[in-house]
């Protein structure tokens, strides 16, 4: 999902919750609020004649989404320049626009601080599908389920969502609103939560990882470019930049190493006392880093790894793609059970044709022997069969040849299924391989 499509959802909101009468068209004096906001939030040079001019107060009427959308392309969304602007904050303004008009959790809240709301907002339409109006569903809200559980150190348990989805019939069809989604939450019907300010330091470390794309972060000690010191620091890695700080309180800043595909991360041999040693290496300076074990090395390494391959397939969100592959895997099976669904079909009637040409040799047989019984030899020695037996022998070979093409189809069908079966296989034990690999170098790890 690009930039524009992305803001584009929280727009969807705004928008939305200015239609006080649901007609699908909002005041052109609301909306001219509405951009003057997003031309202060996203950054952009304000351009008050553009917006005079579209906006005139003399047009007849309020204006639709669409009606809005020339505007919000030309204007605001085409001007619009990722990293120089807070999306934290666009995000927030969206929020407390829709959330005043939408959200009855504000005022009776059970587990769910205003903060822990927005959060869930956000996520929410990273995760929605790419239609509207937004609605996630269920095997994406069981995706942020497990994430947060995994985060609180507890099992996921996914009994709660499983009892909602047999209740409520439109959630599997359909999916789920925002609204619904934080109703829910907050009742604890999707989640079993028994500390609040547990769930909210979860939540926090899930928005970090899926929103601000930070894919790992901790403390490692950096030796220094001038005074070629060791000092600990706060690392933060995200898919373009690794940053690091004083401490995790984040307030001080002391540098950055801007990733690019021609990045490259090593390990390097223990000196100087430090252990756990590797190297980051841009196209202007080498970044010396010591882990805290060879587990934290493995994974830092691992991890850094996974940025540079972002980088160079010019993608800036990891959890964006990992949500493109849930969305093709989900298409693929759909279509394979589809497939399935039609072999299984077609082959009970190819089946069926079989035993029916089968049958009609069967009887073609039997009747053979009648006629061999009836067979009269007459004059000059003539044979006559019975015009009966004729016409049956006629009928099996004009069946046979009728069903030849299904029954060709038909092992062609089970020779391409015993091909992608074999084939998945392959890819299942090479998937093993790989695992087990890695195993192997964490045990080694922990050994050492």
């Amino acid at each position: 999902m690009d930039l524009k499509s992305e803001l584009l959802k929280s727009i969807w909101y705004a928008f939305t919750s200015l239609d006080v009468e649901k007609c699908g068209k909002v005041s052109k004096s609301q909306l001219k609020v509405l951009s003057h906001n997003l031309y202060t939030v996203l950054k952009i040079p304000h351009d008050p004649v553009a917006l005079e001019e579209h906006f005139q107060d003399d047009d007849n009427g309020p204006v639709s989404n669409h009606g809005y959308m020339p505007y919000l392309n030309k204007y605001i969304l085409a001007k619009v320049q990722e990293g120089m602007f807070d999306k934290e904050r666009f995000d927030d303004l969206c929020w407390m626009m829709t959330m005043k008009k939408n959200y009855k959790g504000v005022s009776q809240r059970v587990l769910l601080s205003e903060r822990d709301s927005f959060k869930l907002f956000c996520l929410f339409n990273l995760l929605s599908e790419d239609r509207y109006p937004l609605v996630m569903i269920p095997e994406e809200v069981e995706y942020l389920l497990k994430k947060i559980s995994t985060a609180m150190s507890q099992e996921w348990d996914g009994k709660p969502l499983e009892d909602l989805i047999s209740q409520d019939a439109t959630v599997q069809e359909e999916g789920m609103s925002v609204w619904t989604f934080l109703e829910h939450m907050d009742a604890g019907r999707l989640l079993r939560v028994t500390n609040a300010e547990a769930f909210s330091l979860a939540l926090d470390e899930v928005f970090l990882e899926m929103y601000h794309n930070v894919l790992k972060r901790g403390y490692m000690w950096k030796k220094g470019h001038v005074r070629r010191n060791w000092t600990e620091r706060w690392f933060v890695l995200k898919p373009s930049s690794m940053a690091y700080y004083v401490s995790e309180d984040l307030k001080d800043k002391r540098g950055e190493l801007q990733l690019d595909k021609s990045c490259v991360v090593e390990p390097i041999p223990d000196r100087e006392g430090k252990r756990c040693l590797f190297c980051v290496k841009t196209h202007n300076k080498t970044y010396e880093m010591s882990a805290s074990d060879q587990r934290q090395k493995v994974e830092w390494t691992q991890v850094i790894q996974t940025a540079l391959r972002l980088q160079s397939e010019g993608k800036s969100s990891l959890h964006h793609e990992l949500k493109m592959k849930r969305r093709a895997q989900r298409e693929n099976s759909q279509r394979e059970r589809s497939r399935s669904s039609c072999s299984s079909r077609s082959s009970q009637s190819d089946d069926s044709n079989i035993q029916e040409v089968e049958r009609m040799e069967k009887e073609k047989d039997r009747q053979d022997l009648e006629i061999e019984s009836i067979i009269q030899v007459k004059e000059e020695g003539q044979l006559t069969i019975t015009l009966s037996s004729f016409a049956t022998e006629l009928a099996v070979v004009n069946m046979k040849l009728h069903y030849r093409p299904h029954i060709c189809a038909l092992q062609h069908a089970r020779e391409l299924e015993i091909r992608r079966r074999e084939a998945e296989e392959r890819e299942r034990r090479k998937q093993r391989e790989v695992q087990m690999e890695l195993e192997r170098q964490l045990r080694e790890a922990e050994m050492v």
